[in-house]
């Protein structure tokens, strides 16, 4: 039954998946008719700054989910040692967990920055585009930023449900 469960739970998550793929795929094609129109309007030294902003909020995300994905393991690891963990482990552990946590933080900055440079390109956007395509500007940021963190939640969630359907799967004679 557990097994079922699990395997029922994946597919829902599967289907959840493509749905956001459909999605992701929606966005480029949106984020490529702003592209064109940004380099139609604007000056080539502007479009560029459009470009390296638009390609780094990609980089910038996915970084600071990764490594939040990837501290947060690391920070359940740790709660579950007991006494008979080996001190090995736990030092290792310790020692990924301050270095992700630095790492992290670092990305932050990244994103700090990241954000100041978003508010330059809306500046130079502002000079050029009508109120509206601003705000379709704001939006497509806002929603390629949500597609991302969905994309990698979903790929955690199942990735935590095919182990678990593994795990299961082994444990059984």
């Amino acid at each position: 039954e557990l097994m079922a469960s699990l395997q029922s739970r994946l597919q829902v998550l599967w289907e959840e998946q493509e749905l956001v793929l459909l999605e992701v795929r929606e966005c480029a094609r949106w984020g490529e008719e702003l592209e064109a129109m940004v380099r139609d309007l604007c000056k080539p030294n502007e479009f560029e700054r459009y470009m390296m902003f638009i390609g780094d909020l990609e980089k910038v995300v996915n970084l600071l989910l990764c490594l939040s994905s990837r501290l947060a393991r690391v920070q359940n690891a740790l709660s579950r040692m007991d006494g008979s963990t080996e001190p090995e482990e736990k030092q290792s552990l310790n020692e990924r967990h301050k270095l992700l946590s630095r790492q992290r933080e670092d990305a932050k900055d990244l994103k700090d920055n990241l954000d100041r440079r978003e508010r330059v390109v809306s500046g130079i956007l502002a000079k050029y585009l009508t109120e509206e395509q601003l705000q379709d500007y704001h939006h497509f940021v806002q929603v390629k930023t949500s597609l991302l963190i969905e994309q990698k939640d979903l790929e955690e969630q199942i990735k935590f449900f095919e182990e678990q359907l593994e795990n299961l799967e082994q444990s059984i004679p």
